[in-house]
């Protein structure tokens, strides 16, 4: 069998709005909940970023150099609607920029894909109505879906509502839904919010259908492959267990459009189901067109079991250990590329749809002191990143494992951070990207864009169309 990529094979970047754009006040831009989140003192803010605002052309440039045919990016809901209600004018300074934003892209033969919601929501969603644990935040972000498609739909053929919608099954956080009702169980509350925010997703889904039908729309989860430490059968069921909880579970309801009947008894012998209104059964069976998602590592596990009174996330995190058999990066993330191809094979197994890879990387410190960037640049140097070249050389040959020998259909190769951006808890200590970018989490720089060792090396894979790797 001869070993060839498809034709139109996506490879390209994910981004999210608030650790790219920066431009905190610009452009009729409402305040959203990063603006007013507490951060950690020692990391930065998002007031900069990367200044992508700014700097979209430079950036799509060493895009178009890299080889790039795709890209992934958020809107700032906040940008569109300010406050993000109901009866509010779209702020059209706001749409002027994406518009343009996605002409430049497509100008340079990459493609866009939306993503909705990246964690982020206007702050007053947040303040009055306490984010996703509203049905009335529900019906906004529906508008707000309902806006974009309009307005970008003709020129965007992919879209996501939720980034890594699993995660909403197990912390509120990203749901910006954290005040608990009085009288309920955290758990209750967490699996309504995620309940509420599938129901906003399907109706995302539902508006793409009736405004862009020959657009397609990806559920997208956080997949994390889990090995058991011990060959024990009791280790070995509770690692499955855990893979159907965190991964499967929201796969499951992309795909085949109701709550899996393992997930039904875990929630109602819990006593946790999820009110479901009137529509919603209904709702849920609006489904994806493939299913999407990020892998960066996998977990192992020791022995355990789900008690009755903690989220599964809770009881998992607890028996996480070190899988002696894969190295890690600084952060504790082991670095596992079998097991991508592993989760590959599960997703489209279990959906029975394409997947597609939105975010794959290694998150590496690469300090450096103006004085040593200085010096860099004169010499003629760079940052010699071969761990980062290892990494995504090992990942894209496992996936090709899973599409050549094990048949599975897949649409790209998306890296997460391909510029380096801030981290999700805003540390630019962590970087991923392909393209070094000069700040740190206290000094804003000048921002230059620095090309590593990897941006030559990614962009002979991504125009060869994976067949060179060396």
């Amino acid at each position: 069998m001869e070993k060839k990529m498809p034709k139109g094979f996506y490879w390209g970047g994910s981004v999210s709005s608030f650790q790219t754009e920066g431009a905190r006040n610009e452009g009729g831009k409402g305040v959203c909940i990063y603006d007013v989140r507490p951060m950690n003192p020692e990391f930065s803010d998002w007031n900069v970023a990367i200044d992508e605002y700014h700097r979209y052309d430079e950036d799509i440039a060493l895009m178009k150099e890299m080889g790039f045919n795709f890209y992934r990016f958020s809107i700032c809901w906040s940008r569109i609607i300010p406050n993000g209600t109901l009866d509010e004018p779209v702020n059209e300074e706001g749409v002027k920029f994406y518009n343009e934003l996605i002409d430049k892209l497509l100008a340079a033969g990459i493609e866009p894909m939306i993503t909705l919601v990246h964690f982020d929501m206007p702050y007053h969603l947040v303040k009055n109505y306490n984010g996703f644990a509203s049905r009335y935040v529900v019906d906004c972000f529906e508008r707000y879906a309902r806006v974009c498609i309009e307005r970008f739909g003709d020129r965007v053929k992919h879209w996501m509502s939720f980034n890594e919608q699993n995660l909403h099954g197990m912390m509120l956080r990203v749901s910006n839904a954290e005040e608990i009702p009085e009288g309920v169980s955290e758990a209750k509350h967490l699996y309504q919010v995620n309940h509420n925010v599938f129901i906003a997703h399907c109706k995302a889904v539902k508006a793409l259908r009736e405004l862009q039908p020959d657009a397609k729309f990806c559920g997208m989860a956080a997949v994390t492959n889990i090995y058991p430490y011990t060959n024990t059968p009791k280790n070995n069921l509770f690692a499955w267990q855990a893979y159907q909880y965190m991964n499967g579970f929201h796969v499951d309801v992309f795909a085949k459009g109701k709550y899996p009947d393992y997930m039904v008894a875990y929630l109602e012998n819990r006593g946790w189901m999820p009110h479901f209104e009137e529509e919603d059964e209904e709702l849920l069976k609006y489904t994806v067109d493939y299913i999407a998602f990020s892998y960066y590592r996998s977990n192992t596990i020791t022995e355990g079991e789900f008690d009755l009174d903690r989220p599964y996330h809770e009881v998992v995190n607890e028996h996480i250990i070190k899988n002696p058999h894969c190295e890690a990066n600084e952060w504790g993330w082991e670095i596992d590329p079998i097991g991508f191809r592993w989760t590959l094979n599960d997703l489209h197994n279990r959906s029975n749809l394409p997947v597609f890879v939105l975010e794959n990387g290694v998150g590496w410190r690469e300090d450096m002191t103006q004085e040593e960037v200085d010096a860099m640049l004169a010499a003629g140097k760079t940052i010699e990143d071969d761990y980062r070249i290892n990494y995504h050389r090992d990942h894209i040959r496992e996936m090709e494992n899973a599409m050549f020998e094990e048949g599975v259909p897949c649409l790209g190769y998306i890296t997460w951070g391909p510029i380096d951006i801030l981290a999700s808890m805003c540390n630019m200590d962590k970087r991923y990207g392909f393209v070094y970018v000069n700040r740190t989490n206290k000094d804003i720089r000048d921002l230059k864009r620095i090309p590593k060792k990897s941006f030559y090396w990614v962009s002979k894979v991504f125009k060869s169309n994976g067949e060179d790797l060396d």
